[in-house]
């Protein structure tokens, strides 16, 4: 339930929720690490501020065969409303994929749920007119979903291919290439350094709000 409120664990619970039906010592020992880190910090928590603007962005991201294990990739994403974080996902793929390209069609697919948001604006009289902005640091399928040109080493992905295309055509998204060092769904999808953790941590706009009692 945890996870569900905070972002900077679901990358955490979902590696140990894995060994539910067969925990060890190892697996034990990390679940508690999980309480000592939200322990330490009990007020912490999403701050909604205003920024202006009402704007539809996403981050998305895929840790390609990361897994030691299976050797399936994690994908995840967050997606921002004016600024301020109100959804992510942090989830293992059922199916492995051939190429790191490959993994983010698949995580682009399941992204397009968010589309959701859109619709849900717009019944509220809420109409954004620019295309939702998807960050991706894969610049090779940022490339492959604006070439129109088949390729045979695509053709697995042609369908997936096809469907994003349609949507970039119509200006309904469009994907702009982010750096990896500015890549917040890296918090979602792999283990990182303290640093880099709590630089995104705070990029997602957690703070402690309030002081325990």
């Amino acid at each position: 339930f945890i996870s569900h409120t905070q972002p900077d664990i679901p990358y955490a619970v979902g590696v140990v929720s894995q060994f539910m039906h067969d925990p060890r010592t190892s697996h034990l020992e990390a679940v508690y690490k999980i309480l000592r880190y939200l322990k330490s910090a009990p007020g912490r928590g999403i701050l909604f501020s205003k920024h202006g603007h009402l704007g539809l962005e996403a981050f998305t991201n895929a840790d390609w065969a990361g897994s030691s294990d299976d050797r399936r990739s994690t994908s995840g994403y967050c997606t921002f409303l004016g600024g301020n974080l109100v959804t992510w996902r942090s989830k293992k793929q059922t199916v492995m994929a051939r190429s790191s390209a490959e993994v983010k069609y698949r995580l682009w697919l399941k992204e397009f749920e968010i589309l959701w948001l859109k619709l849900l604006l717009k019944d509220l009289g809420v109409i954004h007119e620019r295309p939702m902005r998807l960050y991706c640091d894969n610049k090779v399928a940022i490339s492959i979903a604006h070439n129109p040109v088949q390729r045979n080493r695509t053709k697995h992905i042609e369908i997936d291919r096809h469907f994003i295309k349609e949507k970039l055509d119509s200006k309904i998204i469009c994907i702009p290439f982010v750096s990896s060092q500015n890549q917040l769904a890296d918090v979602f999808t792999k283990g990182l350094s303290c640093k880099i953790f709590h630089s995104i941590v705070c990029k997602l706009g957690m703070q402690n709000i309030y002081a325990p009692t």
